[in-house]
């Protein structure tokens, strides 16, 4: 809602200021949407999900070798002499911690790939939207996310993919020498914080 309001409270500042006589041309994108939506999103999302599957694969068969262990204890251990119940608590204890480790290190792993991929995507659209912008003559484009609401009319989201998907560039390079953004001005200002900001609103594994 902070977010919301300070975006509100620019909006105002930057009408305020423009001439009389200026058309003022706004626009917002659902970074989320277009993330889904694009050809690299789904690509990203459909290798993530993979990563996913084959992690809780591995993560379940060591979760049902530690419940093993655990049920033969329980069963047995009172049946068995103190070296053998003593050596079997011994692999139920290790196998335990492995697999909380093995959890934890998935788990971070995961994030990590989420995130990274993430901001690689939403860069390239930061750049889409700027080269859109530009050629269209854009006072403002807007993330949905930051505003209250805003007419389907305004709306630039598909265009944002059309054109994304258009560029066939590797992910995160738009922007890099030899690889622009759709009618991007050569020597144009450097882009705003948008894409590490979208980036921690957004998320492939949506």
């Amino acid at each position: 809602m902070r977010l919301r309001l300070i975006t509100g409270a620019l909006l105002l500042a930057m009408l305020a200021a423009q001439p009389a006589h200026a058309e003022v041309k706004l626009a917002y994108v659902d970074v989320q949407r277009a993330l889904n939506e694009c050809d690299a999103g789904k690509r990203a999302k459909a290798d993530f999900q993979g990563r996913v599957q084959a992690l809780e694969s591995r993560l379940q068969r060591q979760q049902g070798e530690v419940q093993s262990l655990k049920d033969e204890i329980e069963k047995k251990g009172m049946l068995m002499n103190p070296d053998q119940r003593s050596s079997l608590q011994d692999q139920y204890v290790a196998k335990a911690k492995d697999f909380d480790r093995e959890y934890k290190d998935a788990r971070d792993e995961l994030q990590q790939k989420d995130h990274e991929i993430t901001a690689k995507i939403v860069h390239d659209l930061a750049q889409i939207i700027r080269g859109l912008g530009e050629r269209d003559g854009y006072t403002l484009v807007l993330e949905k996310g930051s505003i209250l609401w805003g007419s389907p009319s305004i709306d630039i989201t598909d265009q944002v993919i059309r054109s994304y998907n258009a560029t066939h560039v590797k992910i995160g390079m738009l922007g890099v020498t030899g690889t622009t953004a759709p009618s991007a001005k050569a020597g144009a200002p450097a882009l705003s914080d948008f894409g590490s900001a979208a980036a921690r609103r957004s998320t492939i594994s949506k």
